[in-house]
């Protein structure tokens, strides 16, 4: 994979940033010639086509009644998942499948950093996420053209684009912590679609309704955000409601503020990447 340049007579070593650029190359060709791209693909583009048809047909006025009500309604329950689902079909295995198909043996007996490789395989994997985010994002942006016009497209769906993007970082970074961490691909994938898809929400759900604690320390709280910047007004920082007929028994809802979601996200993203770029480097390949 890794070619020497000859310069002179003398074979040079590629620098860091030229490695990088090449395992971004062959990591994105393998995504290509994979199924996991096109059926993701596929996945994104039928939530969209299902969302646009019900839409269509039911003429739903949670939907309807204004443009920021329709991204709201169409965007934050679905943005979110598209997120987590391409993490796991990009990140799942990227390291971990080098240790269990053998793969990685070949590779780190060439010339190449580690960190490149980690670095490549990231970042390829980010690019492919951002992409079929994007074409979810067009057919979201095409119905809200259709129904509003170009003239409606509020400011806060930009922010919570921008703001899903980050969160692409952070889970992709989640994930390959994990697929740093296991060297099987089926642990490593399963473990990813538990936490982010059950254990986090479940946990969010038990830590800020039940014991009244904010779970600010819990990545999917803070991606919340991503549909609270959609709401007008932003919701409060906390609702606590008496249940009855217990009035001394209460739960508590709690809303991510914007620059505590960003914070939650930046921190994932920062502290798992670097975890897992450290694992990666020490893990020994037979």
């Amino acid at each position: 994979m890794m070619r020497k340049l000859d310069l002179g007579g003398k074979n040079v070593v590629p620098g860091g940033f030229k490695q990088t650029l090449t395992m971004v190359k062959y990591t994105s060709l393998d995504y290509f010639r994979s199924r996991k791209f096109f059926i993701l693909l596929i996945i994104a583009v039928l939530v969209g086509v299902i969302l646009t048809s019900v839409v269509g047909y039911f003429r739903p006025s949670s939907f309807l009644s204004s443009p920021l009500s329709f991204y709201s309604s169409w965007w934050g329950m679905s943005a979110t998942f598209i997120i987590i689902l391409s993490a796991i079909f990009f990140g799942g295995d990227a390291i971990s499948g080098e240790f269990q198909n053998k793969t990685g043996y070949f590779i780190v007996g060439n010339p190449i950093r580690r960190a490149s490789i980690y670095t490549g395989k990231f970042l390829a994997a980010f690019l492919f996420s951002l992409l079929i985010l994007l074409v979810f994002t067009a057919i979201t942006v095409g119905n809200g053209i259709y129904y509003f016009g170009t003239a409606w497209l509020p400011y806060q769906f930009v922010e919570s684009l921008l703001l899903s993007i980050l969160y692409i970082a952070a889970a992709m970074g989640l994930t390959f912590f994990f697929s740093s961490l296991f060297k099987s691909s089926t642990v490593s994938i399963i473990v990813t679609v538990i936490l982010l898809l059950f254990v986090f929400s479940l946990l969010q759900t038990l830590i800020g309704t039940l014991a009244h604690v904010q779970p600010w320390f819990i990545l999917t709280y803070g991606a919340q955000v991503i549909s609270n910047v959609l709401l007008n007004p932003y919701p409060p920082a906390v609702v606590t409601l008496p249940v009855s007929p217990h009035p001394s028994f209460s739960i508590s809802g709690y809303y991510v503020r914007l620059n505590e979601g960003i914070f939650i996200m930046l921190g994932y993203f920062i502290i798992s990447t670097v975890s897992g770029l450290i694992l990666f480097e020490k893990k020994e390949f037979n």
